[in-house]
């Protein structure tokens, strides 16, 4: 499997979306939310690529398709790490996994129906998964469905669905060619919204169609103007209390958005971290309007694992761990506001995350790092390989006087970033320590430990460190079967084994996510899972 561009290291490139994580509890109980008004977002030009679930894949058009979007598997509009625990939506139950995890069979519930009043069946689902193996059609989503049996036949013209996706009235049943744990996990990805059978494959995007979650896209006006409008015909759990969204695609800059917030032109909008630090002493952190929560972005180092100096050598690799200066790291991307810091790779607000207290934060320990490294620096020679730009530069400058002061002689090559990925993924390159960083398309613990870890991955290109240890292979692919709560748990105590002993990696930060809202919204209605749940929010 190719790397994903949400999925993708940015080892090649600086993730950009970021998600943080809480909210405000208890406001669908409360008799005095008010319904109905017009929620007003500002976005920047180009920060929605599509409408289209089969195409759409920024981090702004999935916020807005969201609120459009009914799923087999879904997580609900609450704060995590309740908000991450993966529950059935559409579907009545989790799926019947046979064929060790290779055959999946949903059964659907009664009663949702897209804004036209048309009931949503299981060809609703089927026909979503194969629009995504449209030839022709470059959905992104591919990735996720291309080891269906006979996917190939519809990627390559030749079938209309593939034999592997059956669906018979509220029954759908799809068969992989390998197994697949993660599935039931993938279909939260918006590429799998319910759509109508009948829906046709543009590869323009289509800009209005009907959807079955709490809203739909009434109108769509490429580089102007979206409308979502509340679907009549919804009847799901999900909090739906706005009457419409209004999107405005014409704001120039951060600023220009933070202004029209801040003057009430708009509620909501893109801003990024612009002026976070005057915002955070005029109106508070996580009070009202102004929020600052941890996301799921993690940025860090990757050790190759494969040859050279930390190759089967975890004692070294730990010592490196002990001896980074992980708030300096920080201090070279900005302020505190910006990054949460971490020794593990689990982000904090997924279900099961257990904060071990592994390496120190706040400084290095020097005295566990030398002790460690003692006897297993094998001459003390380190490639690193970082994208040449200003903060990676400055980290690696730090980067090597800390390896300085246990031994290590840090040589730094500076990669054009449009080649960084090539260069760290080729297997003939002689790095030993690379740039890396780590945004999932969906929220589970497989797309982080799993997918960075398990050897399977690296002829992918998605385990950074080449880490391929028999003993970890196993425990990460017991863990992917297990299911509900121990399956939280399980990953939990691996996601600390795995940073404490094996330390295939350096991690050093979680981003943060930034939420600003207007003055008219009601901050009782407001769900951070992360990034602002627009389905939940209220006007006051």
């Amino acid at each position: 499997m190719k790397p994903p561009l949400h999925l993708s290291l940015a080892i090649l490139a600086a993730a950009a979306a970021l998600l943080g994580a809480a909210g405000a509890s208890g406001a669908e109980s409360s008799t005095s939310i008010r319904k109905g008004g017009v929620f007003r977002v500002a976005f920047q030009s180009g920060a929605v690529d599509f409408v289209d679930p089969a195409l759409a894949y920024s981090v702004w058009s999935w916020s807005l398709l969201d609120t459009t979007c009914a799923r087999l598997m879904s997580y609900p509009d609450k704060a995590p790490p309740e908000g991450f625990r993966l529950r059935p939506e559409v579907a009545t139950r989790k799926p019947l996994v046979t064929n060790d995890a290779m055959t999946f069979t949903f059964t659907l519930r009664r009663g949702f129906r897209f804004s036209n009043g048309a009931r949503v069946t299981a060809s609703a689902f089927a026909r979503a998964i194969n629009r995504t193996l449209t030839p022709g059609l470059d959905s992104p989503g591919a990735q996720y469905t291309q080891d269906i049996l006979g996917a190939d036949a519809v990627l390559a013209g030749t079938s209309q669905s593939a034999p592997g996706i059956v669906a018979r009235g509220n029954r759908l049943v799809i068969r992989l060619k390998h197994p697949t744990p993660d599935f039931p996990a993938r279909m939260t990805i918006p590429f799998f919204c319910a759509v109508p059978p009948s829906l046709p494959s543009d590869p323009e995007g289509l800009r209005t169609f009907p959807a079955a979650g709490p809203y739909y896209v009434a109108d769509y006006r490429p580089g102007t103007r979206i409308v979502l409008r509340r679907n009549r015909f919804y009847r799901g759990a999900r909090p739906h209390h706005v009457d419409r969204f209004d999107v405005d695609l014409r704001a120039t800059t951060s600023q220009d958005v933070l202004d029209r917030i801040e003057q009430r032109r708009a509620d909501w909008g893109n801003t990024g971290l612009v002026e976070a630090e005057r915002l955070a002493a005029k109106y508070g952190i996580n009070r009202a309007r102004f929020f600052l929560k941890t996301g799921l972005t993690s940025r860090g180092l990757a050790f190759n694992t494969s040859r050279g100096i930390f190759g089967n050598n975890p004692k070294l690799r730990r010592a490196v761990n002990f001896a980074v200066d992980r708030s300096a790291l920080r201090r070279a991307i900005g302020s505190p506001l910006t990054a949460s810091l971490t020794d593990q790779f689990l982000p904090p607000a997924i279900p099961g995350y257990k904060d071990a207290h592994i390496y120190r934060l706040l400084g290095p320990n020097l005295r566990k790092a030398r002790a460690l490294a003692k006897g297993h620096t094998r001459g003390g020679k380190v490639k690193l390989y970082i994208q040449n730009v200003p903060v990676r530069v400055v980290q690696a400058q730090i980067l090597t006087e800390n390896l300085r002061k246990i031994g290590l002689d840090v040589e730094t090559e500076r990669i054009p970033p449009k080649a960084f990925l090539e260069r760290v993924l080729s297997p003939g390159e002689p790095w030993d320590i690379a740039a890396a960083s780590w945004t999932p398309d969906y929220v589970d613990p497989f797309a982080y430990l799993n997918v960075l870890f398990d050897g399977r991955f690296i002829a992918g290109g998605l385990n950074p460190a080449r880490f391929d240890s028999p003993r970890y292979n196993g425990l990460l692919r017991r863990a992917a079967r297990i299911r509900g709560s121990r399956r939280y748990h399980a990953y939990g105590k691996l996601d600390v084994q795995l940073a404490r002993d094996a330390a295939p990696m350096i991690p050093t930060v979680f981003t943060k996510e930034p939420t600003f809202v207007s003055k008219r919204v009601d901050h009782r209605c407001i769900v951070l899972r992360p990034a602002l749940d627009l389905a939940a929010v209220c006007l006051k």
